[in-house]
């Protein structure tokens, strides 16, 4: 809990809330037990009496901070933050009160963020949708280097500069079960690896459109958006667009992280073309609202029966892929392998938050010799009645089934058949009795579908076409 010293006792008689006994607030993002980004420029920012020196003393060097509140009362200080580390104390002061925030580490903070399947707790969504080996990892969940924070689901009808009260909690048993399985996994990978603190910001709603998640100036482009006037009420529909940028997203602006990582789509299947346009524009929105170029690491989403929107389900992952080319600093984990026909909340979370990890891990953190990606298509090549493709990340190219019809090809109709497929020095060779003269190929383009082809790293490779075709 924050400590804080109250200056005149008189105002407990007044019947006043307990947030007004101090003239010092602070936002709930800042309380005992938080997680600071290692070797920065920290943001710490409050509210004081108005034309207020307000100080912060951070332990780890004793240093001194020392800014003037504005005339509505707020402040912000940037304090510098040393290597990984810790516990810390903050003692932040102003003429009247105090507060000191203890328990504090110094470490890498991420930000988990996007709809169910990265919501997901480890505890599972129900006895029906459960989480792979949630048993056992919630058993060895103990670790006071992990931290999370997981902001209320709220939906505002405009930006909002804090939470309700909610603080941060340390990797137990208890706790991790209401943890984002993927985040929690992500987290625990980067901390056995690096050996250093991790920090994770949970702000996941699931059936979430991305609109939601997107600021309202971002938006203005899009006139298919429709966009409410602010106010200061929530929204009855949590997919209203800009509610959650407003409720979840606001609030952080400016908390120092490492990157993020986003699993969501499955609610924009519908509009493929929609979502191709917003989701490089949401990155680029939130990071120059955070004033960084921060690593952003997303999940593809897993195939699953979508019913009539499976093509479209097929293109989005497409978008996905594609979004790779629009968003730098930036990596997409390949899920292809671990769909469930039956349900849209995949159980192996373990998986997802693993290879978010490798993305990291390599591309942040300079780990040259993790393998973070899966044979990527390069090249088509037509002779005869055969295509051959070839790939990047292709070492040790193989299928795990190659009986199971996960490429197609295609002549000059745009009719797609099920492939003979066999591996030769590293290309896939394609061929079909019913299309003597194939122009085309896809592997695994479709809603549902059961990826099998890898590279000796057990990286899956995402699906694709090779033509542009519109059906």
């Amino acid at each position: 809990m924050k400590k804080i010293v109250i200056a005149a006792l008189s105002i407990f008689t007044l019947g006043y809330p307990i947030s007004l006994l101090a003239n010092l607030k602070l936002p709930a993002i800042f309380n005992d037990g938080m997680v600071l980004q290692r070797e920065s420029s920290a943001a710490i920012w409050g509210l004081a009496s108005a034309n207020t020196k307000v100080e912060i003393l951070t332990s780890w060097n004793n240093n001194t901070y020392t800014t003037y509140s504005d005339k509505q009362g707020a402040w912000k200080i940037n304090v510098a933050t040393p290597k990984a580390g810790g516990p810390y104390q903050l003692l932040i002061k102003d003429d009247q009160s105090k507060i000191t925030l203890g328990n504090v580490l110094i470490g890498e903070v991420w930000l988990a963020s996007g709809q169910s399947n990265m919501a997901m707790p480890m505890k599972g969504l129900s006895a029906k949708e459960p989480v792979l080996h949630s048993d056992s990892i919630l058993a060895a969940a103990t670790n006071n280097q992990i931290r999370f924070f997981i902001a209320p689901q709220t939906s505002w009808a405009q930006p909002m500069q804090e939470y309700r009260q909610t603080k941060w909690q340390t990797a137990n048993p208890t706790t991790a079960r209401n943890f984002s399985a993927v985040a929690y996994t992500f987290a625990n990978e980067l901390q056995q690896k690096l050996k250093i603190p991790v920090g994770i910001i949970q702000v996941a709603w699931g059936g979430t459109f991305i609109q939601s998640w997107m600021s309202a100036k971002s938006l203005e482009a899009f006139p298919e958006v429709k966009l409410l006037p602010e106010n200061d009420v929530a929204f009855e529909d949590k997919n209203t667009p800009a509610g959650l940028f407003n409720g979840m997203i606001s609030p952080l602006i400016g908390y120092g992280i490492k990157g993020a990582i986003w699993y969501q789509g499955e609610q924009n299947v519908r509009d493929p073309k929609l979502y191709a346009r917003l989701f490089p524009l949401m990155v680029k929105d939130w990071r120059s609202l955070w004033g960084q170029n921060f690593a952003f690491y997303y999940a593809q989403i897993a195939p699953w029966d979508y019913k009539s929107a499976n093509q479209k389900a097929a293109w989005l992952r497409e978008v996905q892929l594609n979004s790779l080319k629009e968003i730098p600093n930036a990596g997409m984990a390949v899920l292809t392998d671990i769909g469930m026909e039956n349900t849209i909340h995949p159980p192996d979370k373990l998986t997802v938050g693993q290879r978010l990890s490798y993305l990291a891990l390599q591309q942040t953190y300079g780990q040259t010799k993790v393998k973070a990606q899966g044979p990527e298509f390069h090249h088509l090549k037509i002779k005869g009645s055969r295509l051959f493709l070839t790939f990047t990340f292709a070492d040790g190219l193989y299928l795990t089934e190659p009986e199971s019809n996960t490429f197609e090809v295609a002549g000059a109709d745009q009719v797609f058949y099920p492939a003979t497929v066999s591996v030769s020095k590293g290309k896939m060779v394609l061929s079909s009795p019913k299309v003597p003269k194939p122009i085309a190929a896809r592997y695994a383009y479709k809603g549902w579908v059961k990826g099998n082809l890898y590279n000796k790293y057990g990286l899956p490779a995402s699906s694709f076409r090779t033509d542009n075709w519109d059906k």
